[in-house]
This record gives C-alpha cells, sequence and structure tokens, in this order.
C-alpha cells in the first residue's frame, strides 16, 4: 500500500509542471480577459509567452511587450490570490533557475530597481525553458 502510495506521488509531482507555454494567439478569450481583469494586461500589450503550472484559471507566468508578471488566483479564498509584475523598465535583473529540484517548477526570478522579487514560473523541454527566458531577456533589453 505505502508503495502505491508513494508511486501515485511521484507520479503527480511528475506531472505537476507538464503544461506547454502558450502564446497571445494560443490562449482563449476567456484567458485574456481573466488577465485583464486583474489588471495585468493594458489594451496595447501582447502576451508573447505564457506558462500555467496548473490551470490558466488558477496560475500564469507571463511576458509581454510591457512586463513580466505572475499570478495565482484561489477559487476558495481570495486572500490568498497572488499577481505580482514588473515593467520591464523596473527590472534590474533576471534570473533564470532550471535545477529546483523534483517538486518545485523551474522559474525566472525577477529583482526589481526596488530590491522586491517574485518568480515567474515556465517549464518545458531544455529548448523551451531557454527560449522563453532568452526572450524575456530581449524583451527587457528593448523595453528597458
Amino acid at each position: 500500500m505505502i508503495r502505491f502510495f508513494n508511486s501515485i506521488l511521484i507520479l503527480l509531482l511528475l506531472s505537476s509542471c507538464q503544461n506547454k507555454i502558450e502564446t497571445n494567439t494560443t490562449l482563449s478569450n476567456e484567458d485574456l480577459q481573466r488577465i485583464k481583469n486583474i489588471k495585468l494586461l493594458e489594451k496595447d500589450e501582447k502576451i508573447i509567452q505564457f506558462y500555467s503550472e496548473f490551470k490558466n484559471k488558477i496560475a500564469g507566468n507571463f511576458y509581454t511587450n510591457k512586463r513580466i508578471a505572475s499570478y495565482w488566483l484561489d477559487e476558495r479564498d481570495t486572500l490568498k490570490n497572488k499577481v505580482e509584475f514588473a515593467y520591464f523598465k523596473d527590472i534590474i535583473k533576471l534570473e533564470p533557475f532550471y535545477k529546483v529540484g523534483l517538486t518545485y517548477c523551474p522559474y525566472i526570478l525577477v529583482t526589481k530597481s526596488n530590491n522586491e522579487t517574485f518568480k515567474v514560473c515556465v517549464d518545458g523541454t531544455e529548448k523551451e525553458k531557454q527560449s522563453f527566458y532568452v526572450e524575456a531577456v530581449k524583451m527587457w533589453k528593448k523595453n528597458k
């Protein structure tokens, strides 16, 4: 019984970060509207790459032509909601952390000019993670 439980737990942990990276054109209108409703997307902004470590309606990590952002929306307790972002002009460092162990999702640590930090999770193949990071850095350098 314990062996069965451990096997299920390992499968859940391994599959916890297996969603795909999306773009402004592959996200649903409902997803885009939700992101606008939580004030993470303006009319002249486009999401370039988006990743959710759970379901899009609960968790999202992305960068646009203006900012990098992350959100967690708790369906049962809005006090647990977490919405974080930084405009590129307010960022001093983007640092990738790909080797984080089995229980965590790889992430980019965003450091803002006021020294506040937050994580933007992204997973996929090595090439996909690298692309997300490299393209986010390019957008940051272009817009800072």
